[in-house]
């Protein structure tokens, strides 16, 4: 790389650099006992990414990442980030087959894991042939001293793994790719998201202004870093801005609350299973949250009266309502705290790099108020769908990203999610969101949560199914809960069906797993 082309990088590590720079001393990252300032976070992330291609590495190579949240993890992308490699994030709740597939897909030459994860990973690796199989923080007992682990490369656990943290010298550019993003399979197997530096800096900068990221926010990240709206939207504008982040393996309600409430955090973003997880503690009245400012939601839709809610009981919050998808990186639209009171159910408007229509079936706009598919355009965008050009294309016809998202726009531009395209029921030949059903079912006052699905009928095509979980200590029968969404909806969207459960399927990020739900109910 030339001095003019260091001189002009736009690189995620780059950016790291920079943020390095202003704010040496001041703490970016916190994981239990462990608190990285940003010089320090840099260095590290130097080191491991040195180490990385000392180990055989090259830039371009693809490096599987698979473990819960931590320091390591967040090191480790970073390193990929500074070495050139590209990252490839797998969901930690994923069986040795679906990593197998993953790592075989993607051509990973490496994979970097938690401990506890050795037998899956051991399983998913079995005759292929890897550059590096390493672990993010062993424990220190059983590290052995040739073996390749992402914390002790920042402190020399043993002199052998002790690394130089000096910035790699190699060839990186805006465009050069970053990430493969593998996005949740439904039917198919998952597809990777093709996302460069310089569009996730797009994002990155877009996010700062939509979201009211600041430099003296104190920063709650407990969702799963593996997904990119915790990584992409929260995570790195925050650390790019010199913030201070609080990290948790896990998003329990707990813990959550308790850090809140100990870190003094002003800004927390979770789905909304998580916010409800949070308001139905049992304890939530005794902690103190006063220090919250900003809270952030989206991953799914949430319910008006849980948002109705939450306005209640965390006084003076800024409600921050954020819609968007993996492959554009992922936010797209955002509704300001300011604009919830007139607008509750809206996903807002377009962020700063992002173009957004409603489009019919042959790709004409449709006129406010009328539903269509969400299509958008943003130099955020995937460059598109790993080793799957048929995808891409069919993803991008028109010259715009095609969400498979029903919605529409009112007069003044702001979207409304109706539905994922698979999640619209067809009942009697007619279409409903299952969206409007749950936000009939959510009114009623023993009603903690609440999905509907459509499951294959002979009469109706699709009948509708809601499955329900009761608040604590309330009760309700299939009849009255009935008798509520016939009060409130046309007679064709009322349930046909409803059924109780202790607990939705969910995945590791939060969101409701309608697709397990209909296999479930269907074999039933």
């Amino acid at each position: 790389m030339t001095s003019v082309d260091n001189i002009h990088r736009n690189t995620i590590g780059a950016a790291l650099n920079r943020s390095a720079r202003k704010h040496a001393q001041k703490r970016a990252l916190t994981f239990g006992e462990r608190t990285w300032s940003y010089q320090t976070l840099n260095n590290a992330a130097n080191q491991v990414a040195n180490a990385l291609l000392e180990a055989g590495l090259a830039p371009g190579d693809r490096l599987a990442v698979y473990g819960k949240n931590s320091d390591a993890y967040v090191i480790a992308w970073l390193a990929c980030s500074k070495a050139g490699l590209i990252h490839v994030p797998v969901n930690f709740a994923l069986s040795s087959d679906e990593l197998r597939y993953i790592l075989e897909q993607s051509g990973a030459k490496g994979v970097l894991s938690d401990a506890v994860l050795g037998d899956k990973v051991r399983a998913a690796v079995a005759g292929l042939s890897l550059v590096v199989n390493g672990t993010l923080q062993a424990e220190g007992a059983s590290l052995q001293e040739d073996a390749f682990d992402v914390l002790a490369c920042t402190h020399g656990v043993h002199a052998s793994l002790a690394h130089a943290a000096h910035e790699p010298d190699v060839a990186l550019e805006g465009v050069s790719v970053a990430q493969l993003l593998y996005t949740s399979g439904t039917t198919a197997a998952p597809k990777a998201a093709i996302m460069s530096h310089q569009a996730l800096i797009a994002e990155y900068m877009a996010c700062m202004v939509a979201l009211d990221i600041q430099a003296d926010d104190a920063v709650l990240a407990a969702l799963p870093l593996y997904h990119s709206a915790q990584m992409h939207v929260f995570l790195m504008p925050a650390l790019l801005l010199g913030a201070s982040v609080i990290l948790l393996e896990a998003p329990l309600p707990e813990s959550c609350l308790a850090a809140i409430s100990q870190h003094q955090i002003s800004s927390f973003f979770a789905p909304p299973t998580v916010w409800i997880s949070l308001l139905r503690h049992p304890h939530f009245d005794q902690y103190d949250l006063s220090s919250l400012r900003k809270a952030y939601y989206g991953a799914s839709i949430m319910p008006v009266p849980v948002l109705e809610e939450m306005q209640q009981r965390f006084h003076g919050v800024g409600l921050y309502n954020c819609y968007g998808q993996s492959e554009i990186a992922p936010l797209a639209t955002v509704l300001r705290p300011e604009e919830h009171a007139e607008r509750p159910a809206s996903a807002g408007r377009p962020i700063l790099t992002v173009e957004t229509r409603i489009v019919d079936l042959e790709g004409n706009d449709v006129p406010p108020g009328e539903h269509g598919e969400i299509v958008h355009r943003s130099p955020q965008l995937m460059l598109g769908y790993w080793d799957k050009p048929e995808m891409t294309a069919e993803a991008f016809q028109g010259g715009w990203f095609h969400s498979g998202d029903v919605g529409y726009v009112d007069e003044a531009g702001y979207l409304y999610i109706v539905d994922r395209i698979k999640d619209v029921i067809n009942t009697g030949g007619v279409l409903v969101a299952s969206r409007e059903v749950e936000e009939v079912l959510f009114k009623h006052t023993a009603v903690s949560e609440v999905a509907v699905v459509g499951l294959p009928d002979d009469k109706w095509i699709e009948a509708i199914t809601a499955v329900v979980v009761l608040k604590e200590g309330q009760s309700a029968s299939e009849a009255e809960l009935i008798r509520h969404a016939k009060d409130l909806i046309a007679p064709y969207k009322v349930p046909k069906r409803v059924m109780f459960t202790d607990a939705l399927p969910k995945s590791t990020a939060g969101k409701i797993l309608k697709r397990h739900l209909r296999q479930a109910l269907g074999e039933s």
